[in-house]
């Protein structure tokens, strides 16, 4: 029985089309490898044009569902998003205000509670808030005194993540700064061609984010899934620099992979988000073949019913993707009969470095390569070669990448 995954819970309203909310969550959540529990907040009907009806519930059956989770399967993280009334944020600012914030024990196989070993020094449940206030398609989901009542929780949040316009009604940076220790901005409503975020804290900017803004007409739900990836990963460990990068990898990978239900405003393709290195450890992605005749051995991997992703010929290259976002190239500069098999982290320069002190002997340490990997090599005892890497969005869709469209 491997080690239990981390224990999310996501306070949230319920989105009847599947793009944002608790279902954005629950789907972020289990694609990230964490546990997803809920409490619900306000049943809502809605779809790609617009929110119909809300119903919010009361603030004690809100309250009801943190209990029952809480006191059984215990807590790792905790994201707060869509509130609904003023009641139901300050009953949950008053959950968290008497909620002990130190991670509780899990139960081992044999029924015996043992401490979380992903718990890297810092025993304190996270809670990241993102304070939502409108919909994607213009319905206001907080009224001024939800909006009032927000100040408790994020005296009591880890990080809050607004976007610029909530950034605003929350009264600005220093304001929010004033109660959070972190702050992240989110800048996708600033407009250009290139989307930055900001991490800060009280002392300052500590990191900052860009990418060029993919062109999707279906962006529903990209603060939801933002913030419950950010959640899982710190429930598992990961600290917030890192479980932010990569959370921002796996919205830029959902918004490329929207599967375009609607004609605008639609979900996107969490389903189609493999874990890419998202969540810790070793990932095997990817195999690297040789090939000597390129032309035939590309017919062959085309019929077999693999997606051509890459193609140079020039070089001798091309990449084929599997159902599940493995990938396998032929390179007709690899020696034939051989493989290289590549194992995909996050963390890759700091697992080099251990393997490193542990006496393995590195062929190549971590460098960024042309086509946008971070790549380390070593070989095992009877030679067969390891590439160590990390592509992030760059492994399914590099720059070269063939177009679909």
């Amino acid at each position: 029985m491997g080690e239990r995954p981390a224990r999310i819970l996501t306070i949230a309203g319920s989105d009847s089309g599947g793009g944002a909310g608790i279902q954005a969550d629950i789907k972020t959540i289990t694609m990230l490898g964490g546990h997803a529990m809920t409490a619900i907040t306000a049943i809502t009907a809605q779809n790609s044009r617009g929110v119909d009806a809300v119903q919010v519930l009361e603030a004690a059956m809100v309250i009801a569902q943190i209990d029952a989770v809480a006191r059984d399967f215990g807590l790792d993280a905790i994201k707060i998003g869509m509130l609904g009334s003023p009641e139901i944020a300050e009953a949950l600012a008053d959950w968290l205000s008497s909620f002990p914030r130190r991670r509780e024990s899990r139960f081992d196989a044999g029924g015996e509670k043992k401490r979380d070993s992903r718990v890297r020094g810092n025993d304190e449940v996270p809670v990241i808030f993102d304070p939502v206030m409108i919909a994607s398609s213009g319905a206001v989901l907080a009224d001024p005194a939800t909006i009032a009542a927000f100040q408790r929780l994020m005296a009591s949040a880890t990080l809050v993540t607004p976007n610029l316009p909530e950034l605003e009604a929350l009264g600005g940076e220093a304001a929010v700064l004033e109660l959070a220790p972190a702050l992240l901005i989110k800048g996708g409503h600033a407009g250009g061609d290139t989307v930055t975020d900001r991490l800060v804290k009280r002392e300052g900017e500590v990191a900052r984010w860009s990418d060029p803004r993919i062109d999707s007409p279906h962006s529903h739900g990209t603060g939801c899934t933002l913030s419950s990836a950010i959640a899982t990963l710190l429930g598992q460990g990961v600290p917030m620099e890192a479980a932010i990068e990569r959370a921002r990898v796996f919205v830029r990978l959902a918004l490329r992979d929207a599967p375009g239900l609607v004609e605008a405003n639609g979900p996107m393709g969490h389903q189609r988000v493999r874990n890419d290195a998202l969540s810790p450890g070793w990932h095997l992605n990817q195999v690297t073949l040789g090939a000597t005749d390129y032309a035939a051995s590309v017919t062959f991997y085309r019929a077999l019913g693999l997606t051509q992703i890459v193609d140079s010929p020039d070089n001798g290259y091309a990449r084929f993707e599997a159902g599940n976002g493995a990938t396998l190239s032929i390179h007709a500069g690899e020696p034939v009969g051989g493989a290289i098999v590549y194992l995909e982290c996050a963390d890759l320069d700091a697992r080099v470095t251990a393997l490193a002190s542990e006496g393995f002997m590195i062929d190549q340490f971590p460098r960024a390569e042309s086509w946008g990997w971070r790549e380390a090599r070593l070989s095992d005892p009877a030679g067969n070669v390891l590439c160590l890497y990390f592509g992030g969005e760059n492994r399914r869709y590099p720059p070269w990448r063939i177009a679909t469209k």
